[in-house]
């Protein structure tokens, strides 16, 4: 691990300023996703800003009927919230199908949302990455690339998002909230909010320099049944090989996330749409345009096997 500074900081926009007056800086939370890229010296910030003193730890009803979530509230604490098990059953489940119990302790809503991916070669150092190293190339195109990227991808990179998290704030619209260095806030729905790699793969999401989250926010709820199914080598502590997120109402209308299968939570709108005609017609035009590699062209299967079994069970 390299050397640097460290600082607490004292407010949102005093946390801003000092990321944006050091090009080296990053804010530190949880740091369950951090730490372990400074050892790899896979990131190597020169200061560290720990924000966890700023009181963005509380779940808060908003005056429309939502739930506004700090950005420091722990994973643990969210997925057991009285209210979000009641009317964001898909939020806890998420949650809970991720990392450990351990690791939910620690990690918070911004860092879930900001976790770097969890590709082989980019944890590799010795390997090139487009995402670690711009321009150096994709070890995954033409590697090994079974838990790779299906749809959204680009020349430039075919890694997926992590976070179990997200596909749920995606399927329910989450909002998030950020502060700028010039004490400005702003608003961006979390379809906005990550994005596609194109060949740019090292920029991950629409965070300016210094930017800071500090809270997420849940439209009122919106009912229907709340499943979450995650299909993985192994029973726990997995990433996704596929992941489905959905709210499926009585009539068969609702909506759709998915995981696994591409650089940001992927959920089409207009593919919805086909929910009452069962999960081959969604897939289609959830996929439209994949691009699988011959070591996972089966995702495409797996995420219409899925979805179909997570309309039977919201059918009973």
């Amino acid at each position: 691990m390299k050397p640097f500074s460290y600082e607490r900081a004292t407010s949102a926009e005093q946390a801003a300023n000092a990321a944006a007056a050091n090009d080296g800086a990053k804010f530190i939370a949880g740091g369950t996703n951090l730490l372990d890229l400074m050892k790899l010296q896979i990131e190597t910030p020169t200061h560290l800003i720990d924000v966890n003193g700023l009181g963005f730890d509380r779940i808060e009803a908003t005056p429309e009927g939502g739930l506004r979530i700090g950005a420091l509230v722990r994973n643990t604490d969210l997925a057991a919230d009285e209210r979000i098990r009641r009317d964001y059953g898909l939020l806890s489940r998420a949650l809970l199908a991720g990392a450990s119990g351990q690791l939910r302790n620690k990690a918070t809503t911004a860092g879930n949302l900001l976790q770097r991916t969890r590709c082989p070669y980019f944890y590799d150092t010795n390997q090139p990455c487009n995402k670690r190293q711009p321009g150096s190339g994709c070890s995954a195109i033409g590697g090994f690339s079974r838990q790779h990227a299906v749809v959204g991808v680009s020349d430039a990179c075919i890694a997926t998002h992590p976070s179990d998290m997200a596909i749920a704030m995606r399927a329910l619209d989450a909002v998030v909230e950020t502060v700028r260095p010039d004490g400005t806030k702003r608003s961006v729905p979390i379809a906005d909010f990550h994005r596609l790699p194109a060949d740019t793969p090292n920029i991950e999401n629409i965070l300016e320099h210094g930017e800071l989250i500090v809270a997420v926010v849940l439209p009122k709820p919106v009912g229907g049944k709340h499943i979450y199914r995650k299909v993985r080598d192994r029973a726990s502590y997995a990433f996704a090989l596929v992941s489905v997120g959905a709210v499926i109402h009585e009539d068969g209308t609702g909506r759709v996330a998915v995981g696994g299968v591409a650089h940001k939570p992927w959920r089409v709108e207009a593919a919805e749409a086909e929910l009452p005609n069962g999960a081959r017609a969604v897939t289609q035009k959830l996929l439209a345009g994949a691009h699988p590699t011959e070591q996972n062209a089966f995702k495409v299967t797996l995420v219409e096997r899925t979805l179909g079994a997570v309309i039977a069970q919201a059918r009973g």
